[in-house]
């Protein structure tokens, strides 16, 4: 599992004529059950993503098509996780660790 973090770069000024396809790369990322939740790092820092079910080469790989980081507009960090306790609301996150 992977929690990632895109912060905006010295380019966010960018970031509103870009927003729909942002919105639109993250539906897939949703649609293909590579992401599990989305939000705003506050106060208007960026957004986090939590991702699983994919490799870290395959997360980069994805995350090099968003447009947001194509434009230069976020800068990603990755961290890499080993779920081991979860509320019983969210139990279906340890299945695969």
């Amino acid at each position: 599992m992977f929690i990632v973090f895109l912060r905006f770069s010295a380019r966010r000024d960018q970031a509103g004529q870009l927003m729909q396809a942002h919105k639109e790369w993250l539906a897939r990322g949703f649609d293909d059950g590579v992401f599990l939740l989305a939000g705003s790092l506050q106060p208007q820092a960026g957004g986090v993503i939590l991702a699983s079910g994919v490799t870290l080469a395959q997360l980069e790989e994805r995350l090099s098509s968003d447009p947001f980081v194509v434009e230069d507009v976020v800068q990603t960090e990755i961290v890499a996780m080993t779920p081991s306790k979860a509320d019983p609301r969210l139990q279906f996150l340890l299945m695969g660790s």
